[in-house]
């Protein structure tokens, strides 16, 4: 959700859109949607900046084990004066910032780590990337519409633990290797709901399963959020999910088998791959002003904060309970420019 490095934003032509975002794998930006606003969010971590990019390139990377949610207005249809038009307005939005996260899934030790995103629509399709998530919205967008349902492929990077990690018992763990993730997202978003025609609740459920052969299993995480614009300048937005894994999964990352334990010194645990279950549990707040006094264009400061609680199977093992923690904190900021 979901931006340190400031960089220079270019400008895209129409016609070269497409290509620009996909190109842009690694990033993801707020909405500038014409009708309502449309959900942005920062990615955050579970992994830390990298000493360097030869040895740990996976450290600049977003893991998508968090559900965040920095929400973004897009432009509203007061200022549309193409009535002739079908498709909602095309629009493209690029951010840049920082975020400071958890060393790993389960860990007490944080690390900041730049972050990058942008975000599209073309023709009625939107684009999207999360972190390390690459999405295309199937279904297009009307101008004008209300109720906006959405479906499409996602792929996916997970690259958490796949190099050194701050603690010293973790580190002496095999690293695990990157896991590449295909699968779906759905959902539903309502425009006009409560405190004006421009607020927004919506749901969205993910759904990937492992194509690399890494942790060899699958992961699920339905979300719920709601965001509204405070003025013209002003948005706030609030989210809450949880996170399922399969049993491959828990295996994967969580527990220890006796080699493991030799070599780290904690003790051999069994119990995160046992059977699937909710892995985590998050809260977030979300916020946007507007530097250029209209959220609908220009400069945007974003920032945000998420509180994530690892499910019992999960904070038992001795990566959490031993060496790390069951509560996760991530914390986000940066500068977006919609255009």
């Amino acid at each position: 959700m979901t931006i340190d490095d400031l960089r220079l934003f270019f400008r895209i032509t129409p016609s070269a859109r497409i290509v620009s975002l996909l190109a842009a794998f690694a990033l993801a930006a707020p909405a500038a949607a014409d009708e309502a606003p449309l959900p942005y969010e920062i990615t955050a971590p579970d992994t830390g900046l990298a000493t360097g990019i030869e040895e740990e390139p996976a450290r600049y990377l977003q893991n998508t084990d968090i559900d965040e949610n920095i929400l973004l207005p897009g432009a509203r249809s007061d200022d549309d004066d193409d009535s002739d038009r079908k498709w909602s307005r095309d629009y493209i939005a690029v951010a840049a910032g920082v975020l400071n996260s958890a060393d790993y899934n389960g860990s007490d030790d944080r690390r900041f780590l730049p972050a990058f995103y942008v975000r599209g629509r073309y023709e009625g399709f939107s684009f999207s990337t999360r972190g390390t998530n690459f999405q295309v919205d199937l279904i297009r967008h009307r101008r004008g519409q209300k109720i906006d349902w959405k479906f499409g492929p996602i792929v996916s990077l997970r690259a958490d633990r796949t190099g050194s990690v701050k603690d010293p018992q973790v580190d002496l763990l095999p690293d695990r290797k990157m896991a590449v993730e295909m699968g779906i997202f759905t959902g539903v978003t309502k425009t006009g709901v409560i405190t004006s025609a421009y607020d927004q609740l919506g749901f969205r459920l993910v759904a990937l399963k492992d194509i690399s052969g890494s942790h060899g299993s699958w992961t699920a995480s339905p979300t719920i959020d709601y965001g509204t614009p405070l003025s013209k300048r002003a948005f706030i937005g609030i989210s809450a999910s949880m996170n399922i894994y399969g049993k491959g999964f828990g295996r994967y990352y969580f527990d220890i088998d006796p080699l493991g334990s030799a070599a780290s010194g904690l003790p051999v645990y069994t119990g995160a791959g046992r059977k699937p279950t909710i892995g985590k549990y998050t809260v977030g707040l979300a916020g946007a002003y507007a530097l250029s006094g209209d959220l609908r264009k220009g400069f945007v400061m974003i920032g945000g904060a998420q509180y994530g609680r690892l499910g019992q199977r999960f904070a038992d093992s001795p990566i959490v309970k031993d060496a790390g923690s069951a509560d996760q904190w991530i914390f986000g900021g940066g500068l977006a420019y919609q255009f």
